[in-house]
């Protein structure tokens, strides 16, 4: 073989698989729809701490603004995990989209009346953290359904690459319009994106509850934790995103490094929250390669070091660039983290306890950094914002450490060997248990699932 028809199939190998937009028209529109209302909920993320900060030019107060979201996400995370379990699914992601929609119009209202109450923008967080928390569980759990086994780890890539595209775009444009316009112009386009989340919700077929789920409840919620203490794996992978974000994402300093360290205003904070989605983009480009690796658990802890390690160079440099290469490097980390923790947990876990299990992984993934914000504000009014970044990342490299060396069965997890492990499982169960990635019957026909004649292919 040629040199030059070596490097063409090393290439095709690398580039993502796309396989899942093109079998299944369900999770192309899921797709396309987050994709675009992704962005207005990013324009809304950056847009709510630079009002605070303008309001109070204060690191901790950024901080805690975030924190009013924590109480909100843990509950509804798994209450909004159980209820996704136990309900169409289709028709929570409708209540979902609209809520929150409308919460982005309050805080569009607000914005056009000039007003600069603390106590509303809080509430404004803490109740679209709620609806975010019982959208989130959704999505996930649905995804399984729309997708083959063996194609997972290609959705979850393009998923997060649809995400971190948006976390790009989304700060980039919250700095044009509030440099522009104001506050009001960003929300306006959060609550203009909300349009493209409810299409796609709407044409989604019926996803009615999977066998063996339960009436949603606390006694449901509680199934869902003891299943969660009995799968190491997953909660060695929630220990290790919980590190990562609790003391290595410095994101409520941004305003604080922008405008001191970097003297430079809410452009540079701007590109501050692009560039670790800049660096993100990186392993979507090359999904292929993300995709193929079995050992999982090891790229797990590998990610995390990476991030914690650049996380602590990004506070060390005192030159822009270099600070916005080192979170692009992080960015590009904490992608090729997320894809193989949300796999590992997919495999792992059944149908009927997809809902719940996504609702703690919210809890996981969105209350760490909530409480990361509180950390590193309230160090860096303590000492200095360099001097929290730094620790931050430091005490992440430290934490995944320690994991791995209480843990190393995290380091020999084999993708490939889990995940016949589950298909031996399903194949062993009772007609009445349900089928992993096999909708309900009733729910909707096959065609409005995936394009494939046999959507169980593996």
């Amino acid at each position: 073989m040629s040199l030059t028809a070596r490097l063409g199939r090393i290439a095709r190998a690398a580039v993502s698989d796309i396989t899942p937009l093109r079998e299944s028209p369900a999770f192309r529109r899921l797709f396309a729809g987050q994709a675009v209302s992704s962005i207005g909920t990013q324009v809304t993320q950056v847009a709510v701490p630079l009002q605070v900060w303008a309001i109070t030019h204060s690191s901790l107060y950024v901080g805690l603004v975030s924190l009013a979201a924590l109480g909100p996400l843990i509950f509804f995370g798994l209450y909004g995990g159980a209820i996704a379990d136990a309900v169409d699914r289709r028709k929570l992601l409708l209540v979902t989209s609209t809520g929150t929609m409308v919460v982005s119009v309050v805080l569009l209202l607000q914005a056009i009346a000039g007003m600069k109450s603390l106590p509303l923008l809080f509430a404004c967080v803490a109740v679209q953290a709620a609806f975010a928390a019982m959208d989130g569980p959704t999505r996930r759990s649905i995804l399984p359904l729309l997708v083959r086994a063996d194609k997972l780890p290609a959705a979850n890539t393009l998923t997060f690459g649809s995400m971190t595209l948006s976390v790009i775009l989304g700060p980039l444009i919250a700095g044009l319009a509030v440099g522009l316009g104001g506050f009001s112009w960003a929300y306006g386009i959060d609550v203009a994106s909300f349009s493209a989340a409810f299409y796609a919700a709407y044409r989604l077929p019926a996803l009615l509850p999977g066998g063996g789920a339960r009436r949603a409840g606390f006694a449901s919620v509680a199934e869902g934790l003891r299943f969660v203490a009995t799968q190491r794996m997953i909660m060695a992978s929630f220990l290790a995103d919980g590190t990562a974000m609790v003391f290595g994402l410095p994101k409520a300093l941004y305003p604080a490094l922008a405008y001191g360290q970097y003297h430079g205003g809410s452009g540079t904070a701007s590109l501050m929250y692009a560039a670790p989605a800049a660096g993100a983009l990186i392993p979507t480009l090359v999904g292929g390669l993300v995709t193929r690796v079995n050992r999982q658990g090891l790229g797990v802890v590998l990610s995390v070091t990476v991030w914690g390690g650049a996380i602590a160079l990004f506070g060390i440099a005192s030159t822009l660039w270099i600070g916005l290469l080192m979170l692009a490097l992080a960015g590009a980390a904490d992608t090729v983290s997320s894809v193989y923790r949300q796999t590992m947990m997919q495999v792992a876990t059944p149908p009927g306890m997809q809902g719940r299990l996504q609702g703690v992984y919210i809890v996981v993934v969105t209350g760490g950094p909530r409480l990361g914000d509180l950390e590193s504000g309230a160090v860096a009014s303590a000492f200095t914002p360099r001097f929290s970044v730094v620790s931050g990342g430091l005490a992440c490299v430290a934490g995944v450490g320690l994991l791995a060396l209480f843990v190393p069965s995290l380091l020999r997890y084999d993708a490939q060997a889990a995940a016949e492990r589950a298909a031996v499982l399903a194949g062993g169960a009772s007609d009445d248990s349900p089928t992993p990635n096999v909708p309900n019957p009733g729910t909707a026909p096959a065609s409005e699932l995936a394009s494939d004649p046999d959507p169980t292919h593996s």
